[in-house]
């Protein structure tokens, strides 16, 4: 007896769980169904499908443009650290062993991504050679020129080498301690008003998409207005209803993250050629990046988003006024 209900109870579990694994299957085919017709009725008007996923592309493209050209600014601007090096002239009494632990020391430094040592001799060496006045340098008896420190900051902030520069000057050997700055405050202002003006830009551009999306999915519901009552009346529930039109807002920020990825890798493709002539003009190996996966993905997510967000404000907003009679 205890054996029997033992037995019927695990085939109840059984027959629970297969019942709960073909239901959650039921479930996502009639999701993937609902998915491929969505895209299939898409596909029946090739021409108003392409225009507008080609303006959501374009909507989507010129933020994420201009986001990788600040961008690439900046990886510009790292080429360039040599130019944020702060030179430390010490003072005439530190002899070469100190200076040399004064460097062991600012090497050790977080914020401090290396560090060299100029002696004066070595100092005194270069300036003749480039200088052109080296007869009048042997008539010197002395050497004038201090020991130099360059220092390379780990940083390319201005905050941060500023930050670094003054408590450099501290430094008890240090006699002077010199950065040019004005070149990195300008450039980082710069980047920051392009910055806001980008963000500016996508999220003008983001409502433009939702207003895009939500308006075609209007028109959609509107064309399709007899069908829905039809459903209505047969007992549809507004969750069946509203599947096809999410999943057709879905398509559309897919096909224009896709548009926007075209438009921004050939728009980089046709800068490649000028901008490493210009590049090559100023001693650089700079190139221009195509996007990239991480860069795809976000696109692709954001025009999801977007896509589904605008359709759902439709859907939510114009279903509501379609009851049967």
């Amino acid at each position: 007896m205890g054996d029997a209900v033992k037995s019927s109870g695990r085939s109840k579990g059984g027959a629970s769980r297969k019942g709960r694994h073909r239901g959650v299957k039921g479930y996502l085919e009639r999701h993937f169904q609902v998915l491929i017709h969505s895209l299939g009725r898409l596909s029946r008007n090739p021409f108003s499908t392409l225009m507008t996923i080609a303006v959501i592309g374009i909507a989507l493209a010129l933020p994420t443009g201009l986001y990788l050209l600040v961008d690439h600014v900046r990886d510009l601007g790292g080429q360039w650290r040599e130019t944020t090096r702060i030179s430390l002239f010490l003072k005439q009494e530190i002899g070469d062993e100190r200076a040399r632990r004064l460097v062991e020391g600012l090497i050790e430094k977080e914020e401090i991504e290396e560090a060299a040592y100029i002696s004066p001799e070595q100092a005194l060496d270069e300036f003749r050679e480039f200088s052109g006045f080296g007869n009048v340098l042997d008539a010197l008896e002395s050497n004038p020129l201090p020991g130099v420190i360059l220092v390379q900051p780990a940083a390319l902030q201005p905050e941060a080498i500023q930050a670094l520069l003054d408590r450099l000057r501290k430094l008890p050997e240090v006699e002077i301690a010199q950065l040019d700055m004005e070149w990195v405050r300008r450039l980082y202002t710069l980047l920051d008003i392009l910055q806001r003006g980008i963000l500016t830009v996508a999220a003008l551009l983001a409502l433009a998409v939702l207003l895009i999306v939500g308006n075609t999915i209007r028109l959609d519901i509107e064309s399709r207005r007899e069908e829905i009552v039809i459903t209505k009346l047969i007992g549809g529930t507004d969750g069946f209803i509203r599947r096809p039109f999410l999943y057709t807002g879905f398509w559309y920020g897919v096909g224009g993250a896709f548009i926007a990825l075209l438009l921004v890798n050939l728009s980089l493709i046709l800068l490649q050629g000028p901008v490493e002539r210009l590049a090559g003009l100023y001693g650089s190996e700079f190139r221009l990046g195509l996007t990239s996966l991480e860069m795809v993905l976000v696109l692709l997510g954001i025009g999801v988003a977007l896509g589904l967000l605008g359709a759902l404000l439709a859907v939510g907003r114009h279903l509501r006024a379609i009851e049967p009679e």
